[in-house]
């Protein structure tokens, strides 16, 4: 998106020299990129204590099963119901006994 944006030069010249950037669109896109992170991690500090992490042998096994069972594909159950041909009515393909134009292939 483009956009001017007044900025102090000093300040500018100190982002500049102190982060070795390019240009000045770099260096705004960093701190653009520097809050966003910031507010991640706010986010993960806020869920501090309420994790509760089990390193035991038997929470792995546990986690190895459950993962094996999410990637396991199960096959989906028919929602249909095949019903019976009707006496004396012949498909299609049993009647269609005409041979192929010459040079094509069926």
């Amino acid at each position: 998106m483009r956009t001017n944006i007044v900025i102090d030069d000093k300040l500018m010249a100190d982002v500049m020299a102190s982060g070795d950037f390019k240009t000045k669109r770099d260096a705004v896109e960093e701190g653009l990129r520097l809050l966003k992170r910031k507010k991640a991690y706010a986010a993960l500090l806020a869920a501090r204590g309420t994790l509760f992490w089990d390193d035991s042998d038997e929470a792995w096994a546990k986690a190895r099963e459950e993962r094996q069972l999410a990637e396991t594909v199960q096959e989906p159950v028919a929602a249909y119901v095949v019903k019976p041909a009707v006496k004396g009515r012949k498909s299609r393909a049993a009647t269609d006994t005409r041979l192929p134009a010459k040079g094509k292939s069926a």
